[in-house]
């Protein structure tokens, strides 16, 4: 079994480039495969009246910011990635030459401004996509958009953080991708232990990482970069266990 793990930064690179730089090195270290930002822009998901909105626009990825974060990326020899909310986005991602694209239970609701059309332009690309619709949404709808694409979906429910007892296990091993909310790794080793029993071939395990002591949006649901070295290293053991 080959499992594909993805260090989700999403925010909690503050919007500073020396701690982006900094925890892409410390996943890249601790063996993750991917490291993954996200693509937005504030307005057209915040109200500027938003109590965070000041937090939340400082970890707006500019295309700039993006360019600088591939490069560092790709000068470590770990992929990049990111979630694209608006096609523009989408656009310019593609002329980074991202390997895929991750497609974000929030835009899956297609009820952001630009959610259809950015799915579109994905889809366009004929890249590979991961899916997660940890909010809900139509997975016979979402289907059809990626009819031409290789796609992966990946098991998800977004609540932050998510609850051990809530994972309905025999509909999340259905699943090739586990993206965890969960606090702590149990959840995710569970997920692959159970994916070896069923003989599964690959598999995908995304969870949020920061840095220690972060104080990002996302840090209070992420895990460091010691657990996620930890986590990594439980899933090389299991993808070797012979059943």
């Amino acid at each position: 079994m080959k499992s594909t793990i993805i260090a989700e930064i999403g925010s909690n690179w503050e919007g500073n480039m020396n701690i982006a730089e900094k925890i892409i090195k410390e996943c890249k270290k601790a063996g993750a495969d991917i490291v993954k930002f996200q693509m937005w822009r504030a307005k057209d998901l915040y109200s500027e009246t938003h109590s965070e909105w000041n937090t939340i626009k400082k970890s707006e990825l500019s295309f700039e910011k993006a360019e600088k974060i591939k490069i560092i990326c790709d000068n470590l020899k770990i992929e990049f990635m990111c979630s694209a909310f608006y096609p523009e986005a989408v656009t310019f991602l593609k002329s980074l030459n991202v390997k895929r694209y991750k497609v974000a239970s929030r835009t899956c609701l297609l009820k952001d401004l630009y959610s259809l059309e950015t799915l579109e332009t994905k889809a366009s690309t004929k890249k590979p996509m991961i899916i997660s619709m940890g909010m809900g949404g139509d997975e016979k709808k979402i289907k059809k958009i990626f009819l031409k694409n290789k796609v992966i979906f990946c098991y998800c429910i977004s609540d932050y953080p998510l609850k051990f007892n809530k994972i309905n296990w025999k509909k999340a091993i259905s699943y090739d991708g586990f993206s965890d909310h969960t606090m702590g790794i149990d959840a995710p080793i569970l997920f692959a232990t159970l994916k070896k029993q069923k003989m599964s071939k690959e598999i995908i395990i995304e969870k949020h990482v920061k840095l220690e002591n972060s104080k990002g949006p996302d840090a209070s649901t992420s895990i460091d970069t010691k657990q996620l070295s930890d986590l990594i290293c439980y899933i090389r053991i299991i993808e070797k266990a012979n059943y």
